[in-house]
Parts: C-alpha cells; structure tokens; sequence
C-alpha cells in the first residue's frame, strides 16, 4: 500500500470514528427546564409589566384549548368542572406541571393536551387565566353554617376571602359540584391528590357540612 493511501485510509477511519463518537446534534434535544425554572420565568414576566402584557396575549390564543371543558375564559359551565378564571397563576403552571411529569393521572385527556403545550404556553395560559374575572352568579342568600365552618377549618390557608395564595388555590366563586366532590374526596382520601392537612380538616364533616360550605364559597366573589 502506497503512503498516500495509507494516509488517506488513517484519515478516514478517524472521520468515522470522531463521527460516531460525537453526539448527533439533529436530534439531541435540550433538556426540559424545571418546574422551578418555569415558576421563576413566572415571577419576572409578572414582575414586567410589558411581558405580562404579551404572555396574557399569547395565552389567550394558548387556552383555546381548555375552552371544551373550562369555558371561555376560564369559567366553567360544567357544574363538576373547576373555573380557573381567577385562579392563582403560579398554582395554575404547578397543576400543569404535574400533569407533565405524572404526577396527576386524574385524567388522560388533560395528561396529553398539556403534555403537547410548550413550557412557554403552559406560562402563558396560567398567567391568562388568572387574569380573567369570575362571572357574576346570582346573590345567594348568605349560608351561615357554611361561613361558620369556614372560618373553623379553612380561613387560615385559602384566607378570609377564599382567594387562597401562590400555591393554595382560590375557592372563592368555584363550582359548587365540583367543591362538593373534592371535599367528599379529601374526606375519604380517595383518588391521587391526598392531602394530610385537607384529609385531617374534612375528616369529620357530614354532608350537611360538605353542602354548606360549597353553597358559601360559590356566593363568594373574589
């Protein structure tokens, strides 16, 4: 073998070689960035009042997609279906990140439609949604027994105006058939989401209990 294509052969099987080791950059895909990242990517576009203008925009187009089930705007007519006009943001994106990660199952619909949103769109709706009023309901006659047992079990984390925090939900103006359930699912500690705290509040409420206080946080405006 002349040295010319000995070196031509060497240099080759280095390209080969080089070019299996080295990553395939076409179809290598950055990792998804953390829940943390995206609650943090939350906090400053809130904190910028010209990229909380844009994102709510965005998002309005974004949430099309929960319109079927949530309503337009967020509010739901489906009375075991949760509004989320109002909800607090950052615990909007948790819900949404833990249906990306698994670790709500509740139902595989929302699993897969959220799983296709990008993480931008997930912050996007949140940010949206929480930015949309509750639709005024008709005056309830106010419920004392439910605004008793309020301020008993649920003032100190969902607040005195049942508009809760950045990672407690709002109750305030919810679906009355869907706060009945989740009471009566907390109290039986059914199902996916068990919370010690709700499962420790609801353990001894009645029905009664459950009927009253979804009638009062409904009448609730938040």
């Amino acid at each position: 073998m002349s040295l010319i294509k000995f070196s031509c052969l060497t240099s080759l099987l280095f390209v080969t070689a080089f070019a299996a080791a080295a990553p395939n950059r076409s179809t290598d895909k950055p990792a998804p960035p953390t829940p943390e990242a995206l609650h943090e990517k939350l906090t400053q576009i809130s904190q910028d009042p010209a990229r909380l203008s844009a994102a709510i925009q965005r998002g309005q187009k974004d949430a099309s997609v929960c319109r079927h089930c949530h309503g337009a705007g967020g509010n739901s007519v489906l009375p075991e279906v949760p509004n989320l006009a109002s909800q607090n943001a950052t615990y909007l994106l948790e819900q949404m990140n833990k249906f990306v990660q698994g670790q709500r199952k509740s139902s595989a619909f929302m699993e897969g439609m959220i799983k296709a949103l990008t993480p931008d769109q997930r912050i996007a709706i949140a940010l949206f949604l929480s930015q949309q009023p509750v639709a005024h309901k008709p005056a309830a006659a106010p419920n004392a027994a439910g605004k008793n047992l309020y301020g008993k079990l649920c003032v100190s984390c969902h607040g005195a105006s049942g508009t809760g925090s950045h990672t407690i939900p709002r109750l305030a103006g919810q679906q009355v058939a869907y706060l009945e359930d989740s009471l009566k699912r907390y109290r039986s500690g059914n199902g996916e989401r068990i919370d010690p705290r709700m499962a420790a509040y609801t353990r001894n409420l009645k029905y009664a209990d459950i009927r009253n206080l979804a009638a009062y946080l409904a009448a609730l405006q938040p």
